[in-house]
């Protein structure tokens, strides 16, 4: 007697998550770098034509020094570096708004905890119909994997041909695959953050030395110092650290909340995957393949 290996082992939904995963880091790249560029644009225009406005200046010259209490005009002050920081800051406020619009639309129209309970309250009724219309009524990543899962779990109890272990493996197969579709999703352009969190202070940091040497260079002038330049080189100084600071300091904060936001829903989808998976085990635990001779 010979007993039929029903598993699938195609390649094909692997390369379609492959695929799946290329177009949208492709995607994402053209988002990001059309972002960085039209940051760096606005950033520049504001530096020369808002910020160092000859009206906020002594003397109507922005070579002198700001007017008492202008403080655009002692941000222009810091120098060159003063865009560059802006475009930084500028992308992580932009790419923070579009993760927390992606990571809403993720979590779907209601509570991922509700929704986690309606669909194991479902699951141990067996009513995996209703599981399914959670499903629709739901959306997003969470209920996306769900659904793929529940598919699959309908599809494997009514095969005759497969071991209870083997179809166990295949949903958990299944539920895994759909997982790795919708991560990359959830995970695009964090990177970017994490990398602005930690190149913002050195930048601000590289504002402050050229600061310093001007200072130092208005001091060092013979008989007496450039009071002007001495002036301007602190005001570069400082407000290329502060700048520094508070970019690196709002890029940590979102990279947190994002991170913790996308390990809800992850655990979620585990959730919600190990009760597909205990519920099947529990109704099909005494199903044998048929025998075929």
């Amino acid at each position: 007697m010979e007993q039929k290996n029903a598993l699938n082992t195609s390649p094909r939904p692997a390369a379609t998550a492959a695929k799946a995963e290329a177009q949208s880091s492709g995607g994402a790249s053209l988002f990001s770098v059309l972002v960085i560029i039209l940051a760096f644009i606005v950033s520049v225009v504001v530096y020369k034509f808002v910020l160092g406005d000859a009206s906020h200046f002594q003397g109507g010259n922005n070579e002198n020094n700001p007017n008492p209490g202008d403080y655009l005009g002692v941000v222009y002050k810091g120098g060159f570096i003063v865009p560059i920081l802006m475009t930084m800051l500028l992308c992580v406020i932009t790419f923070s708004i579009e993760r927390m619009l992606t990571i809403s639309k993720a979590k779907g129209s209601k509570s991922i905890e509700a929704f986690v309970r309606t669909v194991r309250q479902k699951l141990n009724t067996n009513d995996i119909n209703g599981a399914l219309a959670a499903c629709d009524q739901q959306k997003g990543s969470v209920a996306n994997v769900v659904k793929a899962g529940l598919l699959k779990y309908n599809e494997m109890g009514r095969d005759r041909t497969m071991a209870t272990d083997q179809k166990i493996l295949a949903i958990q197969k299944e539920i895994e695959e759909s997982t790795a579709l919708e991560l990359p999703m959830l995970e695009k352009n964090l990177v970017i953050i994490s990398t602005l969190a930690s190149i913002a202070t050195l930048v601000g940091l590289l504002g402050t030395v050229f600061g310093m040497i001007r200072a130092f260079a208005a001091l060092a002038q013979a008989g007496t110092p450039d009071a002007v330049a001495l002036a301007n080189g602190i005001s570069e100084a400082l407000i290329n650290t502060a700048l520094g600071i508070g970019t690196s300091a709002l890029a940590i904060v979102a990279y947190n909340y994002f991170t913790s936001k996308i390990d809800e829903l992850t655990y979620s989808i585990d959730e919600a995957g190990f009760s597909i998976i205990q519920t099947f085990a529990a109704q099909h635990g005494n199903t044998q393949p048929a025998q075929t001779v």
